[in-house]
């Protein structure tokens, strides 16, 4: 898996109350997955949102795919 989306992504808490943000927005790894759940392409969100690039919507999944992958199912 590319791990290129740890130089685009930052979580800090004084930034949208700490969620994973694309570095130098305030736009927020979730923010950009539901716009893509929604049905918008890639294009789209761009165009609506120039800070953005195709590489920044790429990082999001990477981040998101990651954070799926480490996971894990605790039982009470």
């Amino acid at each position: 898996m590319n791990n290129n989306w740890q130089t685009l992504i930052s979580i800090n808490p004084d930034i949208r109350f700490g969620k994973p943000t694309i570095i130098g927005t305030r736009i927020c790894v979730s923010d950009i997955l539901s716009w893509l759940s929604t049905g918008m392409s890639f294009e789209e969100i761009i165009e609506d949102f120039p800070e953005l690039h195709k590489e920044h919507i790429l990082a999001a999944l990477a981040f998101a795919a990651n954070r799926e992958n480490i996971t894990k199912i605790i039982a009470a």
